[in-house]
């Protein structure tokens, strides 16, 4: 069995200069966590593969194409590949979200 906790993994660095941590990264998927402040948010960018967010911790708003809506804890929420997307936290609490890419991408984000 292998364990992985995101309190223990390195943050990575990204363009979105926010707390990323990978905590799966197989061909099959790509899981990171990511942790929003309060009035942070990830760039505007595409993936080449679909994305799929789930809402641990606090009130982040996921931007999808035209779409934004403020979800709560306990949510998923899909992205296409190809479309816009990003989060960002608008609340005075710390968001945490689990973002699931299946497969993992073999191309650059694209940020806009």
């Amino acid at each position: 069995m292998i364990t992985r906790s995101y309190k223990t993994e390195a943050i990575k660095e990204t363009p979105h200069n926010v707390d990323v941590r990978a905590l799966y990264n197989d061909p099959s998927a790509q899981i990171m966590h990511i942790t929003l402040k309060p009035g942070e948010s990830l760039k505007p960018h595409k993936t080449p593969v679909d994305v799929v967010f789930y809402i641990l911790e606090g009130t982040p708003v996921i931007h999808v194409g035209d779409e934004s809506s403020e979800f709560e804890k306990d949510t998923l929420v899909e992205s296409p590949a190809s479309v816009v997307h990003y989060l960002s936290n608008k609340s005075e609490k710390n968001a945490r979200i689990l973002v699931i890419k299946a497969p993992r991408p073999d191309q650059a984000t694209k940020l806009l």
